[in-house]
């Protein structure tokens, strides 16, 4: 989910192996020269989710070990779930709405906190939650947690499956 560290913990915990790191927005948005907010404005959200998809799959077959952030809505795509369970380790790291509203403030920049994050983040919750279940193979609470330590969480949870990719 927004707001849970994905990409910062992604980077301390590619640093930490010696691996590559990727960040599934970030690639979208320098291949299409636009933010995700910018996307989302000029072709909606279903665009977006296609470019997601088509970037998501196109990381997960790069070679070689790779920790790589991946936005909290691609789990919405039943294919993009299968194609993360079957490329690698994926880590949900679990928060609470109270944790995510705390971090994600007035929700600029993130199309879908428009009309305010506290609702619509309890409403992606309960959406997302059972596919985040779905999708994980391990899971770890963030709940008042800094970044690093939740770095160093991963890096236990994941350590029997270090010689493949993590996925945060």
């Amino acid at each position: 989910m927004m707001g849970s560290g994905k990409s910062t913990v992604a980077r301390l915990a590619a640093q930490r192996l010696g691996w590559a790191w990727t960040d599934v927005d970030d690639e979208v948005e320098r291949a299409r020269g636009a933010t995700v907010a910018e996307l989302f404005a000029r072709g909606g959200e279903e665009d977006f989710r296609r470019q997601e998809a088509d970037t998501l799959r196109a990381v997960l077959g790069r070679p070689g070990p790779m920790v790589v952030s991946v936005g909290g809505g691609a789990v919405l795509e039943a294919a993009n779930r299968r194609a993360l369970r079957e490329s690698g380790t994926v880590v949900w790291l679990r928060a609470t709405p109270e944790t995510l509203v705390a971090r994600v403030g007035d929700g600029a920049g993130r199309p879908l906190l428009a009309g305010g994050p506290a609702a619509a983040l309890r409403r992606i919750d309960e959406v997302r939650r059972p596919l985040y279940e779905e999708v994980a193979h391990h899971v770890v609470d963030v709940d008042g947690l800094e970044a690093a330590e939740v770095a160093g969480r991963v890096l236990q949870v994941v350590g029997a499956d270090a010689d493949g990719r993590a996925c945060p």
